[in-house]
């Protein structure tokens, strides 16, 4: 290999991006690279920061997971500069998505925030998604910050049995 390892890293990660129709947080891009051992926990960051500057991927914070995206910039980048990812890595990453795309996707559909309302209550906001259809956009008060968290972590864990009872409920 004679380009800069750097350079490679951030091909991976805009190539695992662009084989998927749905964002990947960094901890998914993270367990693939660092289990690989590919590069160091430090470099990987290093790498998406620098996409992040450089506007090849788009961040979107919520609660304390961090999705990423392909922007239009770094599809093209990739387009450009993708023969420089080694087959084996191009057979590595389809094996990764083949074994997990259900739980990887079901993650990024899935999420859950809260915040404080005027009225001093906690707003908790739960939303499933499949693909591009909202299934489920749920939000409920409640009296304080850790039952709001609660929230969060158990519609991670049990969304889809609260849609399921839902849907039995209401038809």
């Amino acid at each position: 290999m004679t380009q800069e390892p750097l350079t490679l890293y951030k091909l991976i990660i805009l190539y695992m991006l662009e084989q998927v129709d749905f964002p990947l947080t960094t901890a998914q891009v993270s367990e693939f690279i660092l289990e690989q051992g590919y590069t160091n926990f430090l470099t990987l960051q290093q790498a998406i920061s620098e996409l992040t500057e450089a506007g090849l991927i788009d961040t979107q914070t919520i609660r304390n997971r961090t999705h990423l995206t392909n922007t239009k910039e770094g599809s093209e980048t990739l387009n450009f500069f993708g023969n420089r990812i080694s087959d084996a890595i191009r057979e590595d990453i389809s094996k990764y998505f083949a074994a997990n795309e259900v739980a990887l996707r079901s993650e990024v559909n899935v999420h859950a925030d809260y915040y404080k309302s005027t009225s001093g209550e906690y707003e908790v906001r739960m939303v499933a998604r499949d693909k591009d259809t909202l299934l489920v956009d749920l939000t409920l008060s409640v009296p304080d910050e850790d039952m709001a968290q609660q929230m969060c972590d158990n519609w991670q864990k049990q969304n889809q049995e609260v849609y399921q009872f839902l849907m039995q409920t209401l038809l």
